[in-house]
């Protein structure tokens, strides 16, 4: 879900108060996706405060966040409901740093994303398994990070 956009793009000045503001409000917990660039100035720095100003709201910075890459690191790092999605980049070109985080600090809330039609799922997971990830982090990205942020997990009964 795109929403809540601010800056030039949507016509509202500032660092995202005002009327888009509010309608982030509205979310009650959803997720927002933010993609790098769009429909932003482009610095991911732009969420940090919408992520302090809505704790409960879940948002996903999509696409490793280059030429953006050292602020998207630092807001992730920064707010808990913060995420990164992968997609839009072939893991064999991603930067060390970001190959780092995913590894260690960031390894709860780095998501699988393959940009397709562009780079298949196929040729993506093909190129991240010579990424660098270590093995007990793939499954987290792959697959159990977005079981976790998107709740598809139902309770189990007691036995």
């Amino acid at each position: 879900m795109n929403a809540g956009r601010t800056g030039p793009a949507s016509g509202q000045a500032g660092s995202g108060r005002g009327a888009a503001h509010s309608q982030i409000g509205r979310l009650h917990g959803r997720i927002l996706e933010q993609l790098p660039g769009w429909p932003f100035t482009g610095d991911p720095a732009v969420l940090q405060e919408v992520a302090a100003d809505f704790p409960d709201l879940q948002i996903v910075m999509a696409h490793p966040g280059v030429p953006w890459q050292d602020e998207q690191l630092s807001v992730a790092l920064h707010k808990p409901n913060v995420w990164i999605d992968l997609s839009g980049w072939s893991p064999k070109y991603f930067e060390p740093k970001l190959l780092q985080y995913v590894n260690t600090l960031l390894k709860d809330r780095v998501l699988f994303g393959s940009d397709n039609p562009v780079i298949l799922p196929d040729r993506w997971i093909a190129d991240f398994e010579k990424a660098g990830i270590k093995p007990e982090v793939r499954p987290l990205v792959m697959k159990e990070n977005a079981v976790r942020l998107l709740k598809l997990r139902t309770p189990t009964a007691p036995a």
